[in-house]
């Protein structure tokens, strides 16, 4: 039997990875602060699904002390624990590089510097690391676009141009190869958190694994938290009878990937020597629009909502980014098993089942405009 560390073990994948690796016998230990933005004030119903199934330490990654108790005679450490929002990232920059980046560097300098069990590090990396996806240009093949400006998307023009022609782009699946160039301080983080990781495994002969995960969502996901998931905000206000504002055109898109999915491929990095010193994409393949996600929240809750496509945007946001799997399926043979359809089916059953959470997503766009980081 296997010990094994999940740092933000509490959190919305850590509980789904942490029960299915229970089931499967392994010893696990959860490090998480329980952070209120996620888990609210008292028990949450993650934390609820897992006291039972693993030793758990109330930590946090940014104290080593905590992270000395939590690694003592773990054989696989998973590494979680993250700050996550991508445009609150843009203006807590101190609090996301303590928890994203010193957290990881606390990990490492005691692998590095203590005597310790660990055999295997696993690093959630992020689809965020490649800011816009890979596109095709009709003149000038493959290319990967600088930001979006400002005056094309005060003019309605949402969809990348090449850099050299300043012709529209057609979109393609981005790879593990693809051009890295994050958008985001949440992006920079977890691009630096897997390069460390890669980097300091391979230097200790600690075999490493990155998932660079794209837009997990499903059961278990925060209903509370403005800052995060896209499915889960928008459920949140079509329940409490508000209205939905889809920014840009509603044709952007994301590869939105069910949570289960993102727990199978993640043990197959766990337990097959195949994925050793590797980096996967892991998602569902296919980009989903924006627009199509609200309608089709609003037809399984049956609400009478208004959908508007207001124009308003983002800066830093991409357009498109949509998982190539081909390294994941060869290496990993790992296939996703939910469709959108499927999936969402899921999460909107279960979201029936919670208590009706407050709206904060109002507050949340305030404090971006505040920023100057909403149009």
């Amino acid at each position: 039997m296997k010990n094994i560390l999940i740092t933000g073990g509490a959190g919305f994948i850590g509980t789904r990875l942490c029960e299915k690796l229970f089931d499967k016998g392994y010893k696990i230990t959860v490090l998480d602060n329980l952070s209120p933005q996620i888990h609210g004030d008292g028990e949450s119903n993650l934390f609820k699904k897992i006291k039972d199934k693993c030793i758990f330490i109330k930590g946090d990654v940014r104290n080593k002390e905590d992270w000395k108790i939590a690694i003592k005679g773990q054989d696989i450490i998973v590494h979680l624990a993250a700050e996550t929002g991508t445009g609150q990232s843009m203006y807590e920059v101190e609090k996301y590089n303590e928890v994203n980046i010193m957290g990881t560097a606390h990990m490492l300098e005691l692998l590095s510097n203590t005597n310790h069990s660990v055999k295997k590090m696993i690093v959630a990396s992020s689809r965020a690391i490649y800011g816009e996806g890979k596109y095709i240009c009709e003149n000038h093949g493959e290319t990967y676009p600088t930001q979006r400006n400002d005056s094309d998307m005060n003019k309605g023009e949402f969809n990348p141009k090449c850099n050299i022609c300043n012709k529209e782009l057609m979109l393609s699946s981005t790879d593990e190869n693809s051009k890295i160039h994050p958008s985001s301080i949440y992006g920079i983080n977890k691009q630096q958190q897997e390069q460390m990781v890669m980097l300091m495994g391979e230097s200790l002969g600690i075999p490493s694994v990155a998932f660079r995960y794209q837009n997990v969502y499903g059961p278990g996901q925060s209903l509370s938290n403005p800052y995060t998931g896209i499915l889960s905000i928008f459920s949140t206000r079509i329940l409490n009878g508000n209205d939905l504002d889809i920014y840009e055109d509603g044709l952007e898109s994301r590869d939105f990937v069910f949570i289960d999915d993102v727990v199978d491929a993640t043990i197959l990095g766990i337990e097959k020597e195949e994925a050793n010193s590797e980096i996967f994409n892991v998602g569902s393949g296919v980009a989903t629009t924006v627009k199509e996600v609200a309608e089709s929240l609003k037809d399984f809750y049956s609400s009478d909502i208004n959908i508007s496509i207001s124009g308003k945007y983002r800066l830093g946001d991409i357009r498109h980014n949509y998982a190539d799997l081909t390294k994941a399926k060869n290496l990993l043979g790992f296939s996703p098993k939910f469709d959108f359809k499927k999936g969402i089916s899921e999460f909107v059953t279960w979201v029936k089942t919670q208590e009706i959470k407050e709206d904060n997503y109002d507050k949340s766009v305030k404090e971006l405009k505040d920023k100057g980081l909403m149009k």
